[in-house]
């Protein structure tokens, strides 16, 4: 129940997907706490009740989350994280896989 997963198809080489990925790693930091740290092509994101990672691939990003015990019990819902990284997910990559 607190893994998290999402996937967007996108068009765009890795380093272009990760630079239109530069606001929504800025968002996840200021609402979720999460800072990535990249290493070639993936991320890591780690932050206070939650870590995971952000892979990205000439053809798709794979967001991956785990809730921790923290967040469990501090009433963050997984469905609701989702939503809101499915949502921020689609709004740093549409624009730029439509140029």
């Amino acid at each position: 129940m607190g893994d998290i997963r999402v996937e967007k198809s996108h068009q765009l080489s890795i380093e272009a997907a990760k630079k239109a990925l530069e606001p929504f790693a800025a968002e996840l930091e200021s609402k979720y706490g999460l800072k990535l740290s990249w290493n070639g092509a993936r991320a890591e994101l780690k932050g206070t009740g939650a870590s995971g990672t952000v892979d990205v691939s000439t053809s798709k990003v794979v967001v991956s989350v785990k809730l921790g015990m923290l967040a469990k019990a501090a009433g963050i819902k997984a469905e609701k994280v989702q939503s809101s990284i499915d949502k921020r997910l689609s709004a740093a990559l549409e624009p730029a896989s439509g140029a």
